[in-house]
C-alpha cells in the first residue's frame, strides 16, 4: 500500500528550503528507494505556513528512508529553518485519482 507524510511546517525561509531540497534530490538520484512524489502546498490563510506531502510505495519504504543518514542530516538542517517544530502526519493512501 502506498503511504504519504505529511509535513506542516512555517518558515521565513522557504527559498534556502528548495535549495536544501534540490541538493537532496540530486545526491538521491542514483539511490535506489525514497519519495516518489512531492507535492509542496502554501497555506493561503496563514502567512508562512506551509504542507509538504511526501509519497513513498509503502509505509516500509519510507521508514528506510527516514533512517538514511542523508535524510536525517538534511531534516536536521530543514527544521533549523522553520519557525516552529515541524508537524508530520503519516498516512496510508486508499485512493488517488484525477478529476479531470
Amino acid at each position: 500500500m502506498k503511504f504519504v507524510q505529511i509535513i506542516d511546517f512555517e518558515t521565513e525561509r522557504l527559498d534556502e528550503m528548495e535549495q536544501l531540497l534540490e541538493g537532496a534530490r540530486e545526491r538521491a538520484a542514483g539511490r535506489e528507494g525514497g519519495p516518489t512524489h512531492r507535492t509542496l502546498l502554501k497555506d493561503r490563510d496563514t502567512p508562512g505556513r506551509y504542507l509538504a506531502v511526501i509519497e513513498f510505495e509503502s509505509y516500509e519504504e519510507a521508514m528506510r528512508n527516514s533512517e538514511h543518514p542523508d535524510t536525517t542530516k538534511m531534516a536536521e538542517q530543514l527544521g533549523a529553518l522553520c519557525t516552529r517544530e515541524p508537524r508530520f502526519i503519516n498516512c496510508d493512501l486508499l485512493d488517488a485519482s484525477d478529476l479531470k
